[in-house]
């Protein structure tokens, strides 16, 4: 067997120039964008100097803001990428975090920069690429081929953190989709001068045989990009003639090459880990990210409820506008949390005017809708609209603050009793405001009136029964202990399970956390060195509606309140959690021990699921984490943890870990040691606020639908307190209804082309082939039937014309080429 030669001059080493540019991390972005200009300026330079050089450019974004800062030189590189010497790669908007954004976010990076391309450049990116995110979550393959791209670039996790199946490989989803994927060797980027170095630690990591490599080159993280020292080494090498032939090259002309290979492996799943620190690193911009996607989808879904039923205008620029602002700060050097502190400053910033857009165009839209609602004069009360941002009917605690009444009673629009209860008013000022909680039902992305009244509510306890200590409804009994400050029962009654073992252990654990920001060389985060001790439990609400329990405890120089919320006609229980949280260099995780064994983790990530070994290491994940197994007895049994804003979690054995905070220095890269003289400043300091949700279930976590109890937790009812007045619309209406079944809608909205049209996306989320059924009210008797493959997203363009067609689009909202869609008017 011929030994092969590395060196041959018959093999091709493709040479990439580019400039990895971090618009925002050791500095803030006025400072990221000087940089971006300029090395845009001498990448053109260069190719006036060097008649083959090749540029390319990912991060759209980068482009636009050429285009207006800098109109000049936008034009000039608009004729280089004419000429194909000015290369597009990646598709996304920006290199986010290619782990804590959300399944809709992931989307919208590709449908804004790719449309981009297309109308600024005449043609949508073919290869993605993400060259710095600290990991890579299993549903992008069919993200890119959705968007336009067949294959991918990326550099982490390196050999050292996964072994992949070779350099480059396709890369499966787990709805089947693959993209060629290569992982580059060594770094994305190189010093300023000779790259002979580069290529030497490149080639000797590298498969010796393979006739087709890729190799990136040019100083990058804060630009720069190729220089003339590094184009002269490339010409200088490749004249020596022991290397592979040197091509200045480009990823698309690479990935041309080695398509046809016949024999090229596949991987299957995620690319993990690296810096498992990043999924909990500032905890702020994780749960400013968090709204601002869900309180974005929820505006959109009513801002096409209101085009559609009142007549406004659908606002496509300020939602574009919020978005981008949105997928700018999920940069990943932002979003993970390792950039400075100032920096954190401007994502408060612009993640608060996403949100502000976000917000009036949601409060424009139900305004529209509640203000055409015919609620007829009903003396001594007042109309309280629900509105639910969900298309499936909604069964939940909502909570209004009204002026106040002594006493106060609740009907629907029937005038049927409804349980209501008074609780903790934001106001302190006596008398002036009240706050009720009541449970309302709400049909699919529908809204119901419900009527206020004064008087004593008939009912004045419920189906919960509290103690000191317990909590009890319908379907679940808790217990807490006193002396933890946590639960030691939780039984779920409708089998009769005992979830918790017989000594559960501690709850609020303080973990040392040694390791930098981004958590190198981390698997887990199982260093105990405390925990929170219970200074007083007690029981502070009770009533028709709900009781809450409130356990208070304190670490050190901090203290945590934790509200155990359980409400009538509930199958899960609330947690309400506060922390002042004044520790460093340490790491606090909440843990949910169970009685189960043989156990099976799941754990969210965008748009899907995976199954992950429950062996304690840290993991990126979405809203929810499961696990079923056995309990004593053998039966079968689970219990899931969703949550409003934490990334960061673990599963050992049958206990889930959240991670609530981490208190590392701000931008610590090891191997920096810190001073003990040293002045920092520290990561989630001071008052920390959030919700998680227990839901237990019997043998299948798919009968507790976690998908959708998380979007539920994540964009709640709103109430808007009415008035009377006559109207086209009913007091209890839906708009639009996926049947509940597996198959979840997500986004519902204008199209990007101001056509008017509305477009439909949804999800299969248990993994299962399912037959999809989504009725549009709205739009009189319209209907979408699909069929959907394990975890496939799917979107559809509805015309508002009764007579066009429904088709099916990719995620840039263009026609398939086949389309795989059945659309009817009528049932």
């Amino acid at each position: 067997m011929t030994t092969p030669n590395p060196a041959s001059r018959d093999r091709t080493l493709h040479l990439v120039g580019n400039a990895h540019i971090d618009p925002v991390w050791l500095w803030r972005w006025p400072e990221g964008l000087q940089e971006i200009r300029a090395t845009f300026q001498s990448a053109v330079d260069r190719m006036e100097e060097y008649p083959d050089f090749v540029f390319t450019c990912d991060s759209v974004m980068y482009l636009e803001w050429i285009e207006r800062h800098d109109p000049d030189l936008f034009e000039t590189i608009r004729k280089r990428a004419a000429e194909g010497r000015w290369q597009m790669v990646g598709g996304w908007w920006i290199e986010p975090d290619c782990n804590i954004p959300s399944g809709e976010s992931f989307v919208r990076q590709g449908l804004y920069g790719q449309r981009y391309l297309l109308e600024k450049f005449g043609a949508a990116a073919t290869v993605g690429c993400n060259l710095d995110p600290f990991g890579h979550n299993a549903m992008i393959p069919q993200l890119l081929r959705k968007a336009g791209m067949d294959s991918y670039v990326f550099l982490r996790p390196g050999p050292h953190e996964q072994v992949l199946p070779g350099q480059f490989f396709h890369w499966e989803a787990p709805d089947g989709s693959r993209v060629m994927a290569y992982r580059l060797p060594n770094e994305y980027c190189t010093p300023g001068k000779d790259i002979g170095n580069h290529l030497d630690k490149s080639l000797a990591i590298m498969p010796p045989g393979e006739p087709e490599l890729m190799v990136f080159y040019g100083v990058g993280n804060h630009g720069g990009g190729p220089t003339k020292a590094n184009l002269d080494s490339i010409r200088r090498l490749d004249g020596l003639g022991g290397l592979p032939t040197l091509e200045l090259s480009h990823p698309e002309q690479f990935f041309r090459r080695i398509r046809d290979n016949e024999n090229v492996p596949v991987h299957a799943g995620e690319l993990q880990h690296h810096g498992p620190g990043c999924y909990s690193a500032h905890s702020g911009v994780k749960s400013w990210n968090r709204r601002a996607e869900n309180e974005l989808q929820r505006a959109e879904k009513w801002a096409a409820v209101a085009a559609t039923v009142a007549q406004e205008a659908y606002p496509a620029e300020q939602l574009s506008e919020a978005w981008k602002l949105v997928l700018f700060n999920q940069f990943h050097d932002i979003l993970a949390g390792t950039s400075i502190r100032s920096a954190y400053e401007d994502a408060r910033d612009e993640y608060g005017r996403a949100r502000s857009l976000a917000a009036e165009v949601f409060n424009r839209a139900v305004q529209a809708v509640a203000r055409r609602i015919d609620i007829p004069l009903r003396d001594g009360t007042v109309p309280l609209v629900v509105f639910n941002p969900h298309p499936w009917p909604l069964e939940s605690d909502v909570e209004a603050e009204f002026t106040r009444a002594s006493e106060v009673r609740l009907t629907d629009e029937n005038g049927e009793h409804v349980p209501v209860q008074l609780t903790r008013s934001e106001s302190t000022l006596a008398g002036a405001r009240g706050r009720i909680a009541f449970r309302a039902s709400v049909p699919p992305l529908g809204h119901r009136v419900y009527h206020l009244l004064p008087g004593a509510d008939p009912r004045r306890e419920g189906p919960v029964t509290a103690t000191g200590t317990t909590l009890e409804n319908e379907y679940l009994r808790l217990e807490v202990d006193p002396a933890t400050g946590w639960l030691s029962s939780l039984r779920d009654k409708a089998s009769g399970a005992e979830l918790l073992p017989a000594s559960p252990g501690p709850h609020a654990v303080v973990i040392e956390d040694n390791s930098d920001t981004w958590g190198h060389r981390i698997r887990a985060y199982d260093k105990a060195v405390g925990s929170f001790a219970a200074t007083r439990v007690r029981l502070v609400e009770s009533g028709p509606v709900r009781a809450v329990l409130r356990i208070e405890s304190t670490h050190g120089r901090s203290e945590m309140a934790e509200e155990l919320v359980l409400s009538a006609g509930s199958r899960q229980v609330e947690v309400r959690t506060v922390i002042d949280w004044h520790e460093r260099l340490k790491l606090l995780k909440l843990r949910f021990p169970t009685a189960l064994t043989d156990v099976t983790a799941t754990h969210e990530i965008p748009y899907g699921h995976l199954e992950r070994t429950p062996d304690g290491t840290e993991e990126p994940t979405q809203a929810w984490v499961d696990v079923t197994g056995s309990l004593p007895g053998g039966a079968r049994a689970g219990l899931t943890v969703l949550n409003d804003s934490k990334h960061g979690h673990d599963v050992l054995g049958g206990e889930i870990g959240m991670t609530a905070l981490r208190s590392p220095v701000y931008a610590w890269h090891e191997p920096q040691t810190l001073d003990e003289d040293g002045v920092y400043e520290y990561l989630d300091q001071g008052r920390q606020e959030f919700r998680y949700l227990l839901l237990p279930h019997g043998a299948d976590w798919r009968e507790a639908d976690p998908a959708r109890r998380a979007a539920e937790l994540n964009q709640p009812a709103f109430a808007l307190l009415e008035t009377f007045h006559p109207g086209p619309i009913g007091q209890c209406e839906t708009y639009a209804d996926d049947g509940s079944g597996s198959v979840l809608v997500t986004v519902v909205k204008g199209d990007e082309d101001g056509s008017g049209d509305l477009m439909v996306r949804a999800y299969e989320s248990q993994g299962r082939a399912a037959d999809a059924r989504i009725a549009l009210p709205m739009l009189g008797d319209r209907v979408i039937e699909g069929r959907f493959g394990p975890c496939e997203i799917k979107t559809f363009r509805v015309p508002r014309d009764p007579q066009a067609a429904v088709v099916e689009t990719d995620l840039l909202e263009l026609p398939l080429k086949q389309p795989d869609i059945t659309a009817k008017s009528g049932a």
